[in-house]
């Protein structure tokens, strides 16, 4: 049986239009700074790494299994590497466009998307992934998503992380209508601050919104 989705995996699910499959959310350097805070909690979850206040610390380097996972921790334990979460993201959003090309091809091994491969004007290559109809997968992390505000529920530290990641890619706005999102704004407030990390991943995540550049709706 196959294993759950990773956090990685769900915000890259989370980012593809239902119907088309290419990306949505905010543009610029945040969807790549968000798939590493992704992989970053991950590597938390895994206990591999931990934080404090101040610091990044590489409490296990040895492999996870996951080839995406480990190609991050090996960039968090190399010579030089940074030694807090904020400057961990950066390094390792430099290398989002192979691990989201990973990511993307487990989901479509796994039936999960679609891989269509066509041509803009006959000319330019177009690569899309639209999500596989039927598959629970494909809409389980936004109804996870939609409970947590609407519900008013206590997460769990996987989709405490999922939501910050969500709303720091600009995502929310098509998870929920603008009537929603103003109705549960104070319930969210509560959610982002039970970040069950650590403080400094939170405060990482705070910075993956401040690099987005628009949404393709209103920002939340």
């Amino acid at each position: 049986m196959e294993g759950a989705l990773t956090l990685a995996e769900e915000i890259t699910l989370l980012s593809l239009d239902d119907e088309t499959g290419r990306p949505v959310g905010r543009a610029g350097m945040a969807p790549d700074r968000a798939l590493a805070g992704a992989l970053l909690m991950q590597l938390a979850l895994a206990g591999r790494v931990d934080t404090d206040r101040d610091r990044l610390i590489l409490v296990d380097a040895a492999p996870t299994g996951d080839a995406v996972l480990d190609a991050a921790l090996a960039r968090l334990a190399a010579p030089g590497a940074p030694t807090d979460a904020r400057g961990a993201i950066p390094l390792l959003a430099r290398d989002a466009a192979e691990a989201r090309a990973v990511i993307l091809d487990r989901l479509v091994a796994r039936g999960i998307l679609r891989r269509l491969d066509e041509r803009l004007l006959w000319i330019l290559p177009d690569r899309r992934y639209p999500k596989a109809p039927g598959r629970a997968e494909v809409t389980e992390a936004r109804a996870r998503l939609r409970a947590l505000l609407m519900q008013e529920e206590i997460p769990d530290p996987h989709d405490a992380l999922l939501l910050g990641l969500a709303r720091a890619a600009g995502l929310l706005p098509l998870i929920f209508s603008a009537a929603e999102l103003a109705g549960v704004q104070p319930w969210l407030a509560v959610v982002t601050r039970i970040e069950s990390l650590n403080r400094s991943l939170a405060v990482a995540v705070a910075d993956i919104r401040g690099v987005g550049i628009g949404t393709t709706q209103r920002e939340v």
